[in-house]
């Protein structure tokens, strides 16, 4: 993954300090464009290693202990720009007894979230996409955290959800 991912770092650091330096408008949007395509390519490519690392059942879950509004927090505010540049109604919502401070795998329930969001906010061309969070204890120590993404976009067609969960594949959603 270094030999993939260590050129694209390169690429964007480059191309950070074209951004901090240069003051030419063509320069500087030719630079924004090189940023938002390094990123989209290496969040694919972390994508396709996390994908092989569940395939070789070599994922990690890196547990820890975390902030629940925190996390809300800084999920909201990696997509909200995205919904409001589409012109949608982005809601949060959750449950206010959830207790504020959960021990697992921020990372990935931040990625789990981010996936959902991105993909809502992507195929809905107007309205709203609302992410809710409930919860429901197990026992003492653990609990049943839900998360819900609904949006009103155009929906997956009944003969599309049958395929939902095959890997590598792609939906017609035009």
């Amino acid at each position: 993954s270094h030999e993939i991912r260590t050129p694209i770092n390169a690429v964007i650091g480059m191309n950070e300090m074209i951004l901090r330096e240069s003051t030419e408008k063509n320069v500087r949007e030719y630079a924004e464009d090189i940023e938002s395509a390094g990123k989209t390519l290496l969040s694919l490519i972390n994508d396709i290693l996390d994908f092989s690392k569940i395939e070789s059942g070599k994922m990690e879950i890196v547990p820890g202990e975390y902030d629940v509004l925190d996390l809300l927090n800084d999920t909201y505010n990696m997509v909200a720009m995205r919904a409001e540049s589409k012109g949608l109604n982005l809601q949060f919502e959750h449950d206010n007894k959830i207790p504020r401070r959960l021990y697992g795998d921020e990372v990935r329930l931040r990625q789990i979230m981010m996936n959902l969001l991105t993909n809502a906010i992507k195929y809905t061309d107007e309205g709203e996409v609302t992410l809710s969070m409930n919860w429901e204890p197990v026992d003492a120590n653990t609990i049943l955290m839900k998360i819900i993404v609904k949006d009103t976009g155009r929906g997956i067609s009944k003969a599309d959800q049958k395929k939902m969960f095959n890997s590598f594949e792609r939906f017609d959603m035009g």
